[in-house]
């Protein structure tokens, strides 16, 4: 399952994986991986896959960074910033677009759009609002 996350900087993209990642059970810190580009974590019986590609220059990088290994079909990859490495990143199955409303303390509110590209995008989806 690959899932791109879009969104400006500081519109929640890492927070929203921190949230599905403790509504899975995990318990361990979650980061940014804004700076070491992928964490790696287990739960809810699942190897997820978070990417930050923010700092790539050229999408050669996420090849010359050993991450097409990472998409081999067993791995949940939340991606960053997935136009960083367009043409070379495998399709998504599903997108997420965060976007900033309001950013004052009372009402700091985002906009979340989904869209299910895949079947196996549309069946995580169905599963998500039910």
């Amino acid at each position: 399952m690959v899932i791109y996350l879009h969104g400006n900087l500081g519109a929640g993209k890492t927070t929203l994986v921190r949230a599905l990642l403790h509504a899975m059970g995990y318990i361990g810190r979650v980061k940014s991986p804004t700076y070491t580009l992928l964490e790696l974590y287990q739960a809810g019986g699942l190897h997820l896959r978070h990417f930050d590609l923010y700092r790539f220059h050229d999408a050669n990088e996420w090849d010359a960074a050993g991450f097409r290994d990472e998409f081999d079909g067993r791995n949940v990859c939340l991606v960053e910033w997935p136009e960083k490495a367009q043409g070379l990143i495998p399709q998504a199955d599903m997108e997420i677009t965060l976007e900033i409303l309001s950013t004052e303390a009372v009402g700091n509110s985002r906009n979340i759009e989904v869209l299910a590209i895949s079947q196996a995008g549309r069946e995580c989806l169905k599963v998500l609002q039910s």
